[in-house]
């Protein structure tokens, strides 16, 4: 892709998504855009998508090439390095319950949410995608299934549009839900695993969690991220699974013809789990509790949010509203009723999983 003859114009591609990212990065910096808990990753592919529908037939398709660079190569580093908000200790603190919980609403929701479309007469790109998106970090594991599915760029897109739309209701949602005595079925402990293990982005999770217990007192935002980000460690396993089940469905559909083809085998996944472990190592041999006090962690963080908002800006120019209409209503009906399911099904798990521990 950065061959010799053509490395000035796929530079322009890559230079062209850099400058829009980095409008995204100023963007999300205002006071009214941090309320909402809109990451740069998000104003990224709503920039992109302004530029799909405006300027994109203006400028040279040789720009193309670049483009597809930070929406391929760019993303598998983004998820690699993503690893580096998370440890092992994390796990551990929170026990038991939270990684049953986690894994019941992760399992359930991509299944279900397969099954689902299949009855809705979805293509099973979208399906999945959405579904992946729902389960477990939202637009981060969308981009992570995105080369293990190998989709086109305006699916992502959908199933990334739908899991924000409803992953920002649900923070406004639960804490009217707790504040309101909804949730007092649960314990803090409940509460927090349950807003952890069913709300969509991190950030989703952070902002709840920081609205029902400001301070951390009573130890539910603490606990919630912590939920969230087992729910996080589990996007590698998924993808590896993912990667095995699509493999064997293309050998089935084409027949003779990729009986002896290769599984893609998602090895930036591993790249993900190397990480955790690597950064796991580092917080024991410096001794700190938090993952971001270990050295140029904020630094990686930053850099990291930075590839990923480069990459959903490049999905992003891939989007047009025609792809939009041509997908029709039925993608949103999908996550609608994964949403149901997260918020309602969700709360009766945490609840009879928590009463168990």
């Amino acid at each position: 892709m950065l061959e010799k003859g053509n490395r000035a114009n796929t530079l322009h591609g890559i230079l062209l998504i850099v400058l829009f990212s980095f409008a995204a990065f100023y963007i999300a910096g205002f006071s009214f855009v941090k309320e909402l808990s809109l990451s740069p990753l998000i104003i990224g592919i709503v920039l992109g998508m302004l530029y799909a529908n405006s300027l994109r037939n203006r400028l040279p398709e040789t720009w193309v090439p670049g483009i597809k660079f930070c929406s391929k190569q760019v993303l598998r580093w983004g998820i690699i390095l993503y690893g580096f908000r998370l440890t092992l200790a994390e796990v551990a603190a929170v026990g038991g319950p939270a990684i049953v919980v986690d894994l019941i609403v992760v399992t359930v929701t991509i299944l279900g949410g397969v099954l689902l479309g299949r009855l809705l007469k979805i293509d099973r790109d979208t399906a999945l995608m959405t579904s992946t998106g729902s389960a477990i970090c939202g637009a981060a594991a969308i981009l992570g299934a995105e080369p293990v599915v190998k989709c086109e760029g305006y699916k992502t897109a959908i199933a990334v549009s739908t899991v924000v739309i409803f992953g920002t209701l649900s923070m406004f949602l639960y804490p009217v839900m707790y504040r309101t005595g909804m949730l007092d079925g649960l314990s803090d402990t409940g509460v927090a695993i349950y807003t952890g293990s069913t709300l969509h982005e991190v950030a989703h999770v952070a902002g709840a969690g920081n609205a029902m217990d400001p301070a951390d007192s009573l130890g539910i935002a603490g606990t919630a991220t912590i939920t969230k980000m087992i729910r996080v460690m589990m996007l590698a396993p998924v993808l590896v699974v993912m990667s095995f089940v699509l493999a064997r469905r293309r050998r089935a559909e084409a027949g003779a013809s990729l009986q002896k083809s290769r599984i893609s085998i998602p090895w930036f996944a591993f790249g993900f789990l190397g990480v955790i472990c690597l950064n796991s190592l580092l917080q024991y041999l410096i001794g700190v509790e938090s993952v971001r006090d270990i050295p140029l962690n904020g630094a990686i963080e930053y850099l990291d949010t930075f590839l990923l908002t480069m990459a959903m800006t490049a999905l992003g120019t891939e989007t047009s509203l025609d792809k939009f209409r041509q997908a029709g209503a039925k993608p949103f009906i999908l996550a609608g009723l994964l949403y149901v399911w997260l918020v309602v099904g969700g709360y009766f798990v945490t609840k009879y999983i928590v009463a168990l521990s």
